[in-house]
């Protein structure tokens, strides 16, 4: 009788841990998360004071709710001047051009869109990638790839440069860029762990993505795995310095390769340039 209520007490205790894992990660991987960074700097004027900028990245073909409203909403309610979406809107797994579309004339509708390719955007077929470039156009989404922008606001502009995934580490950067460097520059780059690439063409904010936060979150530890990292990599999440370049990583939103997050939600970053 002791063995079998012990039996039965480990049995319950095993359960009750699988219960609380489940809960974690159906949690981690439905609820969203807003992440807020200040960008500081003696470069931003009093016109691009106060300018909020909201980077999606990394979507998946993930809906969070019907037509993805729950997404939507969050974003809106932020009220951002620029909404960025720094690639791999789709999954190259299960690719749903509709829902991209979709969701590029939802938040297209709320402010200027601009858009640059990852990986899974090539892991597509040529035909697919062509109507989902064509699709986010016609949606109101200014597509960048390899492009260099000039958005004013006031009597003030910056620059905002969008590579694309194909030329993330190779001269294309340097052969875009202006040379002003008294003028603001953010650069939308899908892939973080080129830093130091981009540290060299002088941008002064790069915002990126492609690394999922490591996918699963050791707390202390960080990520442990992400693509073309490999195990405990260095560019997960977060800030990083290198020169005179910052870097912000979304953990982004969906899942691909790997379909569960752990201590990991889906983050919406959200930037607010201030001068120094």
């Amino acid at each position: 009788m002791f063995f079998i209520k012990k039996r039965f007490k480990i049995k319950t205790i095993i359960v009750a841990i699988l219960f609380v894992l489940i809960v974690i990660i159906f949690y981690d991987n439905k609820h969203l998360q807003i992440t807020h960074y200040t960008y500081i700097s003696d470069k931003i004027t009093s016109d691009l004071e106060g300018l909020r900028i909201v980077q999606i990245s990394d979507l998946h073909n993930t809906a969070f709710g019907k037509d993805n409203k729950r997404l939507i909403q969050k974003i809106t309610e932020l009220k951002p001047d620029i909404i960025v979406i720094t690639g791999d809107i789709i999954d190259s797994n299960h690719t749903k051009l509709d829902r991209a579309i979709d969701f590029g004339k939802k938040v297209a509708d709320i402010c200027p869109v601009y858009y640059v390719t990852g990986n899974h955007e090539y892991w597509i077929s040529d035909y697919d990638r062509k109507e989902l470039i064509e699709g986010l156009t016609k949606a109101g989404v200014k597509v960048i790839n390899n492009e260099q922008v000039s958005i004013s606001i006031g009597k003030t502009s910056f620059s905002l440069i969008g590579l694309d995934d194909r030329n993330l580490n190779d001269a294309t950067l340097f052969n875009i860029v202006d040379d002003n460097k008294e003028t603001f520059s953010i650069l939308l780059a899908h892939e973080p762990q080129y830093l130091a690439e981009y540290a060299l063409a002088n941008v002064d904010l790069v915002l990126s993505g492609h690394a999922h936060g490591g996918q699963f979150r050791i707390p202390f530890v960080g990520g442990v795995v992400a693509p073309d990292q490999g195990f405990f990599p260095q560019y997960t999440e977060g800030e990083h310095t290198k020169g005179n370049t910052k870097m912000i990583i979304s953990r982004g939103l969906g899942n691909s390769v790997i379909p569960v997050r752990i201590l990991n939600r889906p983050e919406i970053v959200c930037v607010d340039l201030c001068k120094e």
